[in-house]
């Protein structure tokens, strides 16, 4: 088992806070090198500023891309509020640079342990 750094900015808290409260059951990331180690058991670490929290990983899925990920898992557990594949992306996509490096890399979704 290992415990790994996942960052939130500060605009993003309201996702922060999703995970912490468990409405957001998935986290995900492009899958980077940093993330391609994780497995199931391991610990991820959320910190958004002084604030910080731990959930165990369950269960780790890899996708080529945004839509196959939600062919499998729920829109609801990855981005509570959001309903369609359109709006999913928009939020990817917003993050600096996630739309190339989604293409590059996939994306990985850890299912997180409930609290």
């Amino acid at each position: 088992m290992k415990k790994i750094v996942v960052r939130f900015r500060a605009i993003n808290k309201d996702t922060f806070r999703a995970i912490h409260d468990g409405v957001k059951t998935v986290e995900t990331r492009a899958a980077t090198s940093k993330y391609k180690s994780i497995l199931a058991g391991d610990i991820l670490v959320f910190v958004c500023g002084a604030d910080r929290f731990e959930r165990m990983i369950e269960c780790v899925q890899y996708f080529a891309d945004i839509p196959a990920m939600l062919a499998v898992i729920s829109i609801e557990r990855i981005m509570p509020g959001l309903k369609t594949l359109a709006e999913a992306e928009k939020v990817y996509h917003s993050f600096p640079g996630y739309k190339e490096k989604i293409k590059q890399f996939g994306i990985v979704a850890f299912e997180l342990a409930s609290i």
